[in-house]
């Protein structure tokens, strides 16, 4: 850390991901925080997500990043479906079985679905920053409420987008702008919450707070 810039470690190895992060939090904070990736710091261990929660998963990658001497981030998101019990929960990107496999899951998703009346579904995100000298950690969360359609639209996004209708765009995640996504979804809200908590922990003055 020097007096310009927060330097802190996001518990990722995805280069695009830290750059999205980076770009929101500059957004809401300006130039004050200083991303980097686990590689960027030589964290090459696997960080095992063992928690049963979004919260959970998020402070356990949180912690791990701080092991490097720069306070961590760590996120955790994904679907709940109220008529499956919260499924895929946790589980949203290895629903199927196989991480990261977005046809997949999605089809498991409308299988199970079949004939269910109740289709209300909300996508969330967990953030954590944890410092290395212990001290309290902040939380962010946040939420979308939506609903899966019976069949996907729309070509952008990932995961379960092109399935979430979010009523009052009347379009699905997939059918959005970068921009209007990051307006109502469930990690822009999150990220703006935790935006926030950080100005207030480090006494920044921004005149959104």
């Amino acid at each position: 850390m020097n007096m310009n810039k927060i330097t802190v470690v996001l518990a990722s190895r995805n280069r695009g991901k830290v750059a999205e992060l980076q770009r929101l939090l500059t957004q809401y904070l300006g130039d004050v925080i200083e991303l980097r990736s686990l590689d960027d710091v030589g964290i090459t261990d696997e960080i095992e997500e063992n928690g049963k929660t979004f919260e959970e998963n998020a402070m356990i990658k949180a912690q791990a990043a701080a092991r490097s001497g720069y306070p961590g981030i760590g996120d955790d998101s994904g679907l709940v479906v109220p008529a499956l019990d919260m499924e895929p929960g946790i589980y949203s990107a290895r629903y199927a079985g196989e991480h990261g496999n977005d046809a997949a899951n999605n089809a498991l998703l409308l299988q199970k679905l079949t004939g269910v009346a109740d289709r209300r579904a909300a996508f969330i995100c967990s953030l954590a920053m944890a410092f290395p000298e212990g001290t309290a950690p902040i939380r962010a969360t946040g939420a979308v409420e939506g609903e899966i359609l019976i069949t996907p639209r729309g070509k952008g996004g990932f995961g379960y987008d092109p399935l979430f209708w979010y009523d009052p765009m009347g379009k699905t995640m997939a059918e959005m702008t970068a921009d209007e996504k990051n307006a109502i979804s469930h990690r822009g809200a999150a990220v703006r919450q935790l935006a926030a908590r950080i100005a207030r922990r480090y006494g920044l003055v921004e005149d959104n707070y």
